[in-house]
């Protein structure tokens, strides 16, 4: 390799590692961030992510189209999850999945790669694995995360705890408060009603402990019951809110489609609408 070709060859290498560092060095906290599980890997995110970019029309809300949006989600994961400094219940988020060396979706403002799927403690928007810290704590620590809004959308993965005790539910909740710093404003959805009405019950039982531990702590956190009548409608038995394989069969019944999630958002919206105003918006700001 002959001189004039080796400098180009590293004036090329050193252009793409600049661009590189500056590419991580840009981070910047989203000013509205939604974390939860794999409802918004698979689906709910580019959904949150459109819905959450177009406030205004959304939500009739004034000033706020652009808010930079940042979505997160984690696949196997709760609040205990989010909550654990070490050992088995932290593993899902910071532990490297050995077959798809990836764990969650990232989109909106906290993702630029073109890929949508990433492993969280990989890359500079993902450090969230500090020995001796949970997830949330390593987030907010520093100033690292900033947002204006968190918006905390989890159920599946703990359906089976939080149905089960409504203490342990209690704990889970409390914790949670304490490690989101009292400055972040918080929203708590519950996720998307599944396929199958076994799974449906459960999930039932767990977000009305859930809304008894979001009841008994006092408002900082506003808890939106997302599985209603309406959105139960939109889902239970509905072969076309799901995946589905060539014959047609559901082969996930956890996770609603983009799709789905979108319409999803649009029958909580009333709600959501009302919790993000309050959160966000002036006292005088009213939502439709």
């Amino acid at each position: 390799m002959n001189d004039h070709l080796l400098r180009h060859l590293l004036a090329v290498c050193l252009t793409l590692f600049c661009l590189a560092a500056k590419a991580e060095d840009s981070f910047k906290s989203p000013d509205i961030l939604v974390l939860g599980d794999s409802q918004l890997s698979f689906g709910a995110g580019p959904a949150f992510v459109d819905f959450l970019t177009m406030l205004e029309k959304n939500c009739g809300t004034t000033g706020t189209n652009d808010l930079s949006v940042g979505v997160i989600g984690v696949r196997s994961t709760s609040l205990a999850t989010w909550v654990a400094k070490s050992g088995r219940a932290k593993a899902p988020i910071c532990n490297v999945d050995p077959k798809w060396r990836v764990n969650a979706g990232a989109y909106g403002s906290v993702n630029r790669s073109g890929n949508q799927f990433v492993q969280i403690g990989q890359g500079t928007p993902y450090q969230f694995c500090k020995k001796g810290k949970s997830a949330f704590e390593a987030m907010f620590e520093n100033n690292y995360y900033t947002p204006r809004l968190v918006i905390l959308f989890f159920l599946g993965n703990a359906a089976e705890r939080w149905a089960g005790s409504a203490q342990t539910t209690l704990q889970d909740v409390r914790e949670t408060l304490r490690q989101i710093p009292r400055t972040v404003p918080c929203i708590f959805m519950t996720t998307a009603p599944p396929y199958g009405q076994k799974l449906l019950n459960l999930r039932l039982d767990a977000q009305a402990n859930l809304q008894k531990a979001f009841a008994s702590v006092g408002g900082r956190c506003t808890f939106i019951p997302a599985i209603t009548d309406t959105t139960i409608a939109a889902n239970l038995g509905r072969k076309e809110s799901f995946r589905r394989h060539k014959s047609g069969k559901v082969k996930d019944p956890y996770h609603p489609t983009e799709a789905a999630a979108g319409k999803f958002l649009k029958l909580s919206r009333g709600k959501l609408c009302k919790a993000i105003v309050s959160k966000l918006m002036p006292k005088s700001a009213k939502a439709p």
